[in-house]
């Protein structure tokens, strides 16, 4: 079987992304209502009950919203680093202790024959990761919310065959935006968020012929539209040499109201 996936819902106004192979299926960060998830689990063919965990990636409410009722209702394990345990602590409410699961940041965890490994992302959050999912010879990779893209993650995500990648914001409209500077400032830093320019500025160093695909995930809907970051995500890579056809790389659309098609890594 492999790995398959679906991305329910990418964007600032909630996040959550189910994973799965042959005996385990995983659902990374639940940053929307319980009963939105369940709504989105529903649309593809999935309950809470499916579940084998929730990972988490960092404690911000568009990425544990809904945590600890869909935790509570199903008796799912949540597993997070212990500083990402204690910021979200008093926002998720209780979680029975045979269900707090801590995951350091490098770690690597099996879970049936699905393997799991985390690392550190730069953002404002306690401790923020990604993972990378493997099955036999498949990877893919989720790396979001990260203000830049660091010589230690570029490593961790290389060699990927699906990319789940962050392009937040065009950084033009950002700037023209209605957010007040502070707030734009922080999104620019490099603890904020990933722009247009730099997904493509960093794919265009990873394309090597194992990534098949990426998605474009966790876009702005204030300073952001889908065919602009594909456009902009395309040219920066141009501009740096990397061209490409699409039967060899595709960029992929993620939604902030509905989950993406199931997708399997192996997939052309």
């Amino acid at each position: 079987m492999g790995i398959s996936f679906t991305v329910l819902s990418s964007g600032s106004t909630g996040n959550a992304t189910v994973v799965r192979n042959e005996d385990t299926t995983l659902m990374i960060d639940a940053g929307l209502s319980a009963k939105r998830i369940e709504e989105l689990l529903q649309e593809r063919d999935l309950s809470g009950r499916d579940l084998d965990g929730i990972l988490v990636t960092h404690e911000h409410s568009d990425h544990i919203k809904g945590l600890g009722a869909v935790a509570r209702k199903y008796n799912l394990p949540v597993y997070a680093n212990e500083k990402t345990w204690a910021a979200m602590a008093k926002s998720i409410g209780t979680i029975e202790d045979e269900n707090r699961k801590i995951m350091e940041t490098g770690a690597n965890l099996e879970l049936g024959s699905l393997r799991v490994e985390s690392f550190g992302i730069s953002h404002d959050a306690a401790e923020p990761v990604g993972y990378n999912f493997y099955d036999e010879q498949e990877k893919l990779s989720v790396a979001t919310d990260l203000g830049y893209v660091s010589d230690k993650v570029k490593q961790a995500i290389s060699k990927s065959d699906v990319l789940i990648l962050e392009a937040n914001h065009d950084v033009e409209l950002l700037r023209m935006g209605r957010y007040p500077w502070n707030i734009k400032r922080r999104i620019l830093s490099d603890i904020g968020h990933l722009s247009n320019e730099m997904a493509g500025a960093i794919l265009s160093e990873l394309l090597n012929g194992y990534t098949k695909r990426t998605y474009l995930a966790h876009l702005s809907r204030d300073h952001n539209m889908m065919e602009l970051a594909k456009m902009t995500v395309r040219g920066a890579m141009e501009d740096r040499g990397c061209f490409y056809k699409d039967n060899e790389f595709r960029l992929c659309e993620t939604y902030y109201d509905r989950p993406t098609p199931w997708d399997k890594v192996s997939e052309p």
